[in-house]
């Protein structure tokens, strides 16, 4: 299914906040790739939708930090699952809510989502689930991701694991996703297939820019004030470039 294109592909994510305002006029290309999360996504980001160019996440990173929130898990994957049938997606994220359900659930929720969408969705490994797990889900998936990084689940010196999840993933010809990986030093030197950031748009809250030197990004520090729109529309384009730049040399 997926050839020998390993290319990475930077999926932009957070776009439901990264723009807010200022995503109106913006014109979407077909060879842009963004990450929006089902809980946040609203009518006007549906211009992001490109099929196979778009991931959509469950919005359970929103639960695992507010473990006290009470909510129909079934009705939640019900309403997700016909999201997701409207819209035609084809790559979905699990609710990897292990440490909220335990993993016994995810696992129904995971058959419910894939019965009511006939698709198979992307399945998410944390470390509570074990090596052999991980090895399990290779073998039953074409597309599989890694998480915990963004939570701390998954610490720094435990990147030195990542080539044998990489080698494992694509020994059954699966590809690999790094959720929230966004350092240039760190996927450059692991071979993700793919992986999502929303650090394109934090230079809206620490006031400063980024821009795109060819090879990687370059983060602008000042002392000015810089206008929220201005800051967002420039990170926006620069991190595209990079982008772009990953999907022909990464």
């Amino acid at each position: 299914m997926w050839g020998e294109d390993r290319n990475l592909k930077i999926y932009l994510a957070g776009i439901e906040h990264g723009l807010a305002c200022y995503i109106d006029d913006i014109k979407v290309k077909k060879n842009q790739y963004f990450l929006g999360s089902f809980y946040y996504f609203k009518e006007r980001y549906y211009k992001f939708i490109n099929n196979n160019k778009f991931l959509l996440d469950s919005g359970a990173f929103t639960f695992m930090q507010n473990k006290n929130k009470k909510v129909s898990w079934v009705d939640y994957v019900n309403k997700y699952a016909n999201f997701i049938n409207k819209h035609d997606i084809d790559l979905f994220f699990e609710l990897d809510i292990d440490s909220v359900v335990g993993l016994k659930k995810v696992e129904n929720l995971r058959n419910r989502l894939e019965k009511k969408t006939g698709k198979k969705c992307i399945p998410v490994w944390h470390k509570s689930r074990g090596k052999d797990y991980f090895i399990d889900m290779c073998k039953k998936y074409n597309y599989v991701a890694i998480g915990g990084i963004v939570s701390g689940e998954i610490t720094k010196k435990d990147y030195k694991y990542f080539p044998w999840f990489i080698r494992t993933a694509h020994k059954h010809n699966t590809k690999i996703h790094g959720l929230g990986l966004s350092s240039y030093k760190v996927i450059k030197k692991y071979k993700f297939d793919s992986v999502d950031s929303t650090a394109w748009t934090y230079g809206n809250i620490g006031g400063f820019l980024y821009k795109f030197n060819g090879q990687e990004m370059i983060k602008i520090e000042s002392n000015k004030k810089i206008k929220s729109k201005k800051t967002a529309r420039n990170n926006f384009k620069e991190w595209l470039k990079f982008q772009k730049y990953a999907d022909i040399k990464l």
